[in-house]
């Protein structure tokens, strides 16, 4: 179903006023940020109808594009500066990248998929302090580190080493740790003086990114 511009405008406008505001998120160059990108252009063609609720929004393979109230708040609590460098591990189609780009120095982002990767490079194309890059999400971008803020966008059920040893000192890093069947919990994980430790801020269902399930230990 085709919608108008100015229905989308609006409803855009209804996300932040009635979902993102209410929702302790108080940053105003995070509410800005969020009125100024369009979510549908980031969301498959067949949700653009939808593209303001309050759901992770499937792409297909396992992928999804995170909830508003999720990422806006996950970026709150990420205190995103100016001066910042940041990383997107599965930023999918580059909403997060799109939204972050306007709150930080440098961000850059590792797609695995390749489609997503294509769409995200077409929609980002216009912002000069976004990189693109293909690479194994768990890797994230380790010749670039250190980073100030760390986005996965996504669920996890852990967090790779190799993620953490890319937060710089004093960074954030930011997700929704989940445990198999339960509910999610959105944290916060700073370092400090070299020791990465978590903040539970609030429960939050998003499903899970493809390739950070829980390793299974085996034992004779």
């Amino acid at each position: 179903m085709q919608v108008s511009d100015a229905r989308l405008a609006t409803a855009r406008t209804n996300m932040v006023d009635g979902q993102i505001r209410p929702n302790k998120v108080t940053d105003a160059a995070i509410v800005d940020a969020f009125l100024d990108v369009p979510r549908e252009a980031f969301a498959p063609s067949r949700f653009h109808a939808v593209a303001y609720v309050d759901e992770a929004l499937p792409f297909g393979g396992g992928r999804y594009l995170m909830e508003p109230v999720v990422l806006a708040r996950l970026l709150q609590a990420a205190q995103p500066r100016p001066g910042d460098r940041a990383l997107i591990v599965g930023g999918g189609a580059g909403y997060s990248a799109a939204i972050l780009a306007r709150l930080v120095g440098t961000v850059i982002m590792v797609e695995a998929d390749a489609t997503l990767l294509a769409q995200a490079r077409a929609q980002l194309a216009g912002l000069r302090n976004v990189t693109v890059r293909q690479g194994a999400l768990v890797d994230g971008a380790a010749d670039a580190a250190p980073f100030d803020v760390i986005l996965i966008d996504g669920a996890v059920e852990r967090i790779p080493a190799a993620l953490d040893a890319q937060l710089a000192e004093s960074g954030r890093l930011v997700t929704v740790r989940r445990e198999s069947g339960t509910l999610g919990r959105a944290i916060v994980r700073e370092r400090d003086a070299g020791v990465p430790s978590s903040l539970v801020l609030f429960d939050a269902g998003t499903p899970l990114l493809p390739g950070f399930e829980a390793v299974q230990e085996f034992v004779l």
